[in-house]
């Protein structure tokens, strides 16, 4: 596996890097650059567009790589994210400001770890409303904010269904987001 680079840096250094497709954030005043995901992480992110669009009545899907703009030490690239019309988060120019309404993270062998702990707490400190930490082992772990604090919903495997909140309630099928 490759190794993981980290260089410290605030956002605004971080934001003013020449355009790059390499998987790359900023955490807690870190970059970290990660290897590109795998295959099966890819049908994952790229199916859960697919889901999310005939879901959704309104807003924008972005997808990885997109900056994130949380704070001056914070700016995540999440793997997919939607921001509903009335959300808080703003488009910008170059880089998204403030919590989507919903973020994916699909789980790679590089980021794992961080997508459960630290990405956790962050897009729960800064508001997302809800987050899916999707596993290509064919699980999906549902976190809704309630608080201030995320709650978990429920984690789902491949033969079942949960209701979104954020989504207004709508079914979402888990094995089409594994392709099955």
């Amino acid at each position: 596996m490759a190794d993981i680079v980290k260089i410290q840096m605030t956002a605004a250094e971080f934001l003013a890097l020449p355009e790059s497709n390499q998987p790359t954030q900023l955490i807690d005043g870190e970059m970290i650059v990660t290897p590109s995901p795998i295959p099966a992480h890819q049908r994952c992110v790229l199916n859960s567009i697919q889901i999310l669009e005939a879901l959704i009545p309104d807003g924008e899907i972005f997808v990885s790589p997109i900056d994130l703009y949380l704070d001056d030490s914070n700016v995540p690239q999440p793997d997919v994210l939607w921001i509903a019309a009335n959300g808080k988060c703003v488009v910008g120019e170059k880089y998204l400001s403030g919590p989507p309404d919903l973020i994916v993270e699909v789980l790679s062998p590089s980021t794992a770890r961080e997508d459960r702990t630290v990405k956790f707490l962050l897009y729960e400190k800064f508001g997302v409303r809800e987050y899916w930490i999707v596993d290509p082992a064919k699980l999906i772990e549902v976190w809704i904010l309630d608080g201030g604090r995320y709650v978990r919903q429920g984690i789902y495997n491949i033969d079942e269904t949960f209701n979104s909140p954020v989504l207004g309630g709508k079914m979402v099928v888990v094995k089409a987001i594994f392709g099955v």
